[in-house]
């Protein structure tokens, strides 16, 4: 397989609906917890990537553009877009929608940088 099929196969899509559990005083979803479903989507994007044990080691400049109210549905996806010896770095969008209608926008985006590990916890090679 070829890395542009790699990447391809490795995309990741979830759904997900916003329940008032997971927002704050204004009814919004609350900012650590969009980070945490990012890096999850993330996580799964460069496992599927790799097959290999991969760890979060950085997030890189989270925008926020949108608030995500209550009562919506989000899809975040994540697309592998670089391929180091021993990291990748994965993006990862939300997109927002109102659960009732087609309106659709973009509400959050960010990259995350992954490290495949071995069993000792040192860095290895991306088997490529």
């Amino acid at each position: 397989m070829t890395l542009e099929e790699r990447i391809a196969a490795s995309r990741t899509s979830i759904f997900k609906a916003v329940f008032p559990n997971t927002t704050n005083h204004y009814d919004t979803l609350f900012g650590g917890t969009a980070m945490h479903m990012m890096d999850e989507v993330a996580f799964i994007t460069a496992t599927r990537f790799s097959r290999q044990i991969m760890v979060t080691v950085s997030s890189d400049r989270i925008d926020f553009k949108k608030p995500i109210p209550a009562g919506t549905i989000v899809e975040l996806i994540g697309e592998v877009r670089h391929v180091g010896n021993t990291s990748l770095k994965v993006h990862v969008a939300i997109y927002v929608e109102q659960m009732y209608s087609e309106d659709r926008m973009l509400a959050v985006q960010g990259d995350f940088t992954f490290v495949a590990i071995d069993e000792h916890k040192q860095p290895v090679r991306i088997i490529s």
